[in-house]
Order: structure tokens, then C-alpha cells, then sequence
């Protein structure tokens, strides 16, 4: 049964701050800019005194959306997501606090068993069918579907009860305290029950979002026209956004040099660094949308079952000069997956296993173990992905362990990836760290406690992650305590190696302005304009 909302909130509201400034001004439905309430980050040019309404923006990526992964945050979907979709809360790019979207406020139970949700009004899907509480419980019923393969699917899964009898409140029943609810909150899209089929499909992506997909050829590209019933007025400046998929990173870069397009994402960080140092061009790192790059190890390939040889391959790696050259700079070594933004970052720990050739060989020495040939896998056409595995294959050579490079398509990579099928070693980007801390090990396929991509397999880890789930607030001491315990158990096992926290990377022509993302990378040109 639903209660009001009291008039003073607790802590547990997370209704605090610049939040709380936020909840009035959205909740009014007279907003001047979507990315100001929210406190999105944008770049772009120096802006004119008056943003320019019209135009087309014409963008481009590497790869199409997947409809059969659509809820996994790859590339074409997170493109997708962004712009023909909304959540019911959005997190600032600097900090875990949430803020108002289609959820307009909250309250948390004192015991964090139940949240409850004040649901926007007004809003419209593309199709003009109204929103409404049936939709939230929607959507993250798809979301817990195992179908999509979300990586929160354990959180939205944990969700036992919802209470839609109010179509403009939203109940929701925990089976325990989730100290990372709004992490599913801010990542969960609000789906269109009547067109999902067409979505599974590829056929059709109804969302809320300021744009609407009214053209999709596969592996080609991508055509979102204005919504012009969208719920902030006056938005989106843009008419139309058309985005092309340009697998090929050379082609890519000349692309933007030509005009063919004015905003791309997937650039070797060189070029991006070059472009942002050239006039009519800039560089845009993405704060707050943290990426991991770290190698993966199958540790039931049997010389990688021993830790020691773990062990050996972390001190190996040349952290320095993988953040240096391949992503010039953009970004720090690490030991742990935690961006310098969150509760769990420890500057000390990070130096637990430094650059050490000689250590590393005398660990394998003792160990007694032969490491034969292993393949490295990665992601093929990718520059950054090819050049740090170049540098991970040379400084194993350093210390006697030959691995053999083996690129693979991307599908096939995800593919190996969410069915833990890699033969020995492998490497690439994580996400999620710049979220809740404990969202990274019960959800991300690298480090699910109970099911993951190395095949690790713990009774101490999966206690040390669902003690940290089950703290109610994913930011108090009680919480940072359980991180540091899990943080722990990374670094002992070693079943993924970290290298560096690395800021993704956009780049575009300087007539665009005002490009926002989300957490998660999704672009946002709710409030982009050309001029």
C-alpha cells in the first residue's frame, strides 16, 4: 500500500545538496536545460550567447546497436539508449548521487527494503502513449529478464514486489538492502511494452527520449529525427541526428576531416590528441564515464590456475607506459578497478604490484610452474585494444612467458566475454567502477562473484560482494569497509589485472556544442546545437 512522501526526508533519500535543487526544478516541468538540472557534463566550443535551434548533426561510431545485447552497454546501444531513451534517475559524471528524470522523488525505507518513487507526469513515449508506473515495473521486469543478459540483472532480479496502483508512484520491494538500487534506477532504459517484440527484432526503439530512431540500416547506419512532444521544453535543439557506422578507425578520423561528419567516437586516443591541438577540431574526455583497460585471465587454464603465475604476469605489466603512449596520457595506472571518484579508491593499494621484471621472474622460477605459449585475445580493428596487447606480449616476453596475439571480431569477443570462453588471456575495457563499488562484483561479467568471465570461483568473494550489496547506503563507512574487504580479495586472486583507469574520448568538429554523456558513455545531445 503506498504512504505520502513525508515532508523531511533522512539521508537515505539521497534528496541532499544539489539534489534537492534539482528535485524542485524538475518537478516543476519548467526547465531551461535538461543537462544543468541534472548536472550532466558537456564540452564543446565555446558557446554562443544563444544556443541555435535547427540543423542536423551528423555523428559516427564503430559499431551498429545489437538488438539481442541492446541492455549490455555496447557501443551502437549505448548510442541508441541515449538518445531515443530515458531513466528514471541520472547520476551526476562526477559523484553516485542520484537526481531527478522520470522519477521526480524518492524515499528510501529506514531498513532498505523498499523504495518508493514519484513518477514524472506528462511524459509520452514516441508512439504518444502515455508513462506511467506499469512501464518502470516494465522495464526492469525486461531488465531482469536473463534473455538480455543485462549486467544488473541480479540487482533489478533482487526486486520482489511492485506496487503500480498509483500510475504516477512506483513501490518497489527488496528481498534485502540494495546499496546499489540507483545504480539499476540510472541504467535501467523505460522500455515500451507494445513494441518490445519489434525491438527484439531490430525493428523498432521506442523510447521517451528527446530523438526517435525513424531509420536503421544494419551495420550502416542510424537516423533519429527530433521528438517534439519531449518532456523538457524547448528541447532538443538539433532537428535530426544521423549516425553512421565506420568500423575502421583510419576511416573514421577521415570522416571528421573530411565533414562527412562533425562527432565520432572510436578514435585512436593519438588522433584524438592531435585533433584536440588542431583548429576546427576538439578533443572531449569524457569525465565521470570511467573506463578500465586490464587483462583477463582464465584461471582454469591450468599454468593460470596457480596465482603465483598471476602474480608474476602483475608485475610484468608496463602499467606507465600502456596509460602513456596508447591512451596518451588520458588517464592513471591502477591495481584496483576504482576511479579516483569513488568510495573504494585506495592510492596505496593501487601500488601493490608495481612494474618488477625481476620479481616476476623470480615467482615464476618458484613456483615450478611451465607456462606454455597463451593466447592473448582482444578486439579486432580496435587501434587502442591492439597496441596495449602488443606492449602486454612484449613485457611477458621480458619475463619468459610467450603469448601469441589473437584478435577477434567484436561480436565474437562480447560473445566470449558473457559465455566466459576465452582460452587463456585476454584484454580489454571494463565498465561500472565509476558506479556504487558493488554493483562491479555482482554484475559486471569480468567480476560477478558468482559467475565471471576468468571462471573464478570463491565462497570468500561472494561473501565479501554481497556484504557490500547489502549495506542500505552504498556510500556510508559501513560500506566503504566491506569495499576495502573486497578490494582485498581482487588483489590477493588476481583473476583480473588491472592497468589503468582511462577517461573515454570523443571528438568533433569545433561548430558542435554542448555534447553531455551519461555514466555510462551514452551521448547526449539534449542540449547540442551547431553554430
Amino acid at each position: 500500500m503506498n504512504t505520502p512522501l513525508p515532508p523531511s526526508l533522512d539521508r537515505r533519500t539521497f534528496f541532499r545538496g544539489a539534489g534537492l535543487v534539482a528535485a524542485a526544478v524538475l518537478g516543476t516541468g519548467l526547465l531551461g536545460a535538461c543537462s544543468s538540472a541534472v548536472e550532466e557534463r558537456k564540452a564543446g566550443a565555446a558557446a554562443t550567447a544563444t544556443p541555435v535551434r535547427g540543423g542536423t548533426l551528423k555523428a559516427a561510431i564503430t559499431s551498429d546497436v545489437l538488438p539481442a545485447t541492446f541492455l549490455t552497454n555496447t557501443d551502437g546501444s549505448t548510442t541508441v539508449i541515449g538518445l531515443a531513451y530515458d531513466s528514471l534517475i541520472r547520476y551526476p559524471n562526477d559523484r553516485v548521487q542520484p537526481e531527478p528524470r522520470l522519477a521526480t522523488a524518492w524515499q528510501l525505507a529506514g531498513d532498505g527494503r523498499s523504495l518508493t518513487l514519484d513518477l514524472r507526469e506528462g511524459v509520452t513515449f514516441h508512439s504518444g502513449r502515455p508513462f506511467t508506473s506499469r512501464d518502470a515495473e516494465f522495464s526492469i521486469r525486461t531488465y531482469a529478464d536473463p534473455k538480455w543478459t543485462a549486467q544488473l540483472r541480479s540487482t533489478a532480479a533482487a526486486i520482489t514486489g511492485y506496487d503500480t496502483s498509483d500510475p504516477h508512484r512506483l513501490v518497489l520491494t527488496f528481498a534485502h538492502p540494495l546499496g546499489n538500487i540507483f545504480d539499476l534506477l540510472d541504467t535501467v532504459p523505460i522500455l515500451d511494452s507494445e513494441s518490445i517484440d519489434k525491438l527484439a527484432a531490430g525493428e523498432a526503439f521506442v523510447g521517451t527520449g528527446p530523438f526517435r530512431l525513424t531509420s536503421r540500416v544494419p551495420n550502416t547506419s542510424l537516423t533519429f529525427e527530433r521528438n517534439d512532444g519531449y518532456w523538457i521544453p524547448e528541447r532538443p535543439y538539433l532537428d535530426r541526428v544521423e549516425v553512421s557506422v565506420i568500423q575502421d578507425a583510419k576511416a573514421l578520423l577521415s570522416s571528421l576531416k573530411s565533414g562527412q561528419v562533425q562527432l565520432v567516437h572510436g578514435l585512436n586516443y593519438r588522433d584524438v590528441e592531435v585533433l584536440g591541438k588542431t583548429a576546427g577540431y576538439q578533443a572531449i574526455p569524457m569525465e565521470g564515464a570511467e573506463l578500465q583497460v586490464y587483462l583477463g585471465t582464465n584461471v582454469t587454464h591450468p599454468a593460470l590456475a596457480d596465482v603465483r603465475v598471476r602474480q608474476a604476469i602483475a608485475y610484468a605489466l608496463d602499467r606507465d607506459r600502456i596509460v602513456t603512449e596508447v591512451f596518451r596520457g588520458s588517464g592513471y595506472p591502477v591495481n584496483l578497478p576504482w576511479p579516483k571518484s569513488s568510495p573504494a579508491y585506495d592510492e596505496a593499494r593501487n601500488a601493490s604490484y608495481g612494474l618488477d621484471p625481476a620479481k616476476a621472474k623470480q615467482i615464476i622460477a618458484q613456483s615450478g610452474v611451465a607456462v606454455p605459449n597463451l593466447p592473448l585475445t582482444y578486439q579486432a580493428g580496435n587501434p587502442f585494444y591492439e597496441a596495449a596487447a602488443q606492449i602486454v606480449q612484449a613485457n611477458l616476453a621480458d619475463v619468459g612467458i610467450a603469448t601469441t596475439l589473437d584478435p577477434q571480431e567484436g561480436a565474437t569477443f562480447v560473445k566470449q566475454l558473457i559465455g566466459a570462453q576465452f582460452p587463456a588471456l585476454w584484454l580489454t575495457f571494463h565498465s561500472w567502477a565509476q558506479y556504487v563499488p558493488s554493483t562491479l562484483t555482482v554484475s559486471a561479467y569480468p567480476f560477478n562473484a558468482r559467475k565471471n568471465a576468468s571462471r573464478f570461483d570463491s565462497p570468500d568473494y561472494v561473501r565479501a560482494a554481497d556484504a557490500a550489496w547489502q549495506v542500505p547506503d552504498g556510500t556510508s563507512p559501513e560500506a566503504v569497509a566491506a569495499y576495502r574487504t573486497v578490494s582485498t580479495e581482487l588483489l590477493d586472486n588476481l583473476f583480473l589485472i588491472e592497468i589503468g583507469v582511462i577517461l573515454n574520448q570523443l571528438a568533433s568538429a569545433s561548430a558542435v556544442h554542448d555534447v553531455g554523456w551519461t555514466k555510462r558513455s551514452e551521448i547526449q545531445l539534449t542540449d547540442t546545437y551547431l553554430a
